[in-house]
């Protein structure tokens, strides 16, 4: 069998016989990005060569990782918008494909941290992690359909998988927006748009949930981390690599995935 006439024919990413993840030339959108994973995964793809669109509701937010993108010799394409009205994701969608010239790869990264179960914490779950998520990508198909490796990725969460005391809002939303990958993995196979989600652990950062937790909440927090089998919380890069890996050439038989990075931490219940 012809490996290395079959790996050219289907766009192998391998080069001088070792995987790479370059970007060029792919225009990459991630909702919800101006901080923590969002961040990351937007520098992360710009540092790999993408063209990045970064939409948030925080006008300072987006202004803070421009000023860091430029340190790192990157240019990201922002746009402030809330992900709670569906006219607003398609403004920045078409700012975005205007400006980058097409969209590739969209990135479904935006929470509403609904973690009270009362109106207002569902509604903040049901319309930012998962209507958000839904009205992006239904959104920006005709953009997908016109790209030669198009995929989705939507951020849930290990949340999602096993019931706990609070935070019933969230993992409820997260667990749809799980379901609803597969689903439209299934669904747009035809189109040969590829459709995955990452499902993170506790991943701390400055400013973020767990940063916050460890001050406020030491209980909690230390022992959510003794529930870690590797000893600590993850980190944003760690996210950012995965979906890297995800939406690259390298993963581009692998569609309907939920993938947990998490330090093991699900495995402990």
């Amino acid at each position: 069998m012809n490996t290395a006439g079959n790996a050219a024919e289907h766009g192998s990413a391998l080069q001088g016989g070792k995987p790479v993840i370059d970007f060029t030339g792919r225009r990459v959108l991630i909702a919800g990005g101006s901080k923590g994973i969002g961040r990351e995964m937007a520098l992360a793809f710009a540092g790999a060569g993408a063209r990045v669109s970064v939409c948030a509701r925080g006008q300072a937010g987006l202004d803070a990782l421009r000023a860091d993108a430029k340190v790192q010799s990157v240019e990201l394409h922002t746009f402030p918008a809330d992900l709670g009205e569906a006219n607003q994701i398609q403004a920045w969608l078409q700012a975005a494909a205007d400006t980058l010239g097409g969209i590739d790869v969209l990135v479904n990264n935006a929470t509403g941290y609904g973690m009270a179960d009362d109106e207002d914490g569902w509604a903040a779950s049901l319309q930012i992690d998962l209507m958000a998520a839904v009205r992006a990508s239904r959104l920006a198909l005709p953009w997908l359909r016109a790209s030669s490796d198009a995929c989705i990725l939507n951020l849930s969460s290990i949340a999602a998988q096993q019931p706990r005391p609070g935070g019933a809002p969230y993992a409820a939303a997260k667990a749809a927006l799980s379901h609803y990958t597969t689903s439209q993995a299934l669904a747009l196979a035809k189109d040969r748009i590829r459709v995955n989600a990452i499902a993170p652990g506790s991943i701390e950062f400055d400013e973020g949930l767990w940063d916050r937790r460890r001050t406020e909440d030491p209980a909690l927090y230390h022992g959510t981390l003794a529930k870690i089998p590797f000893g600590r919380f993850g980190h944003p890069r760690e996210i950012a690599d995965a979906a890297l890996f995800l939406c690259s050439p390298l993963a581009r038989w692998i569609t309907g995935h939920v993938l947990n990075v998490d330090g093991g931490q699900v495995l402990m219940g």
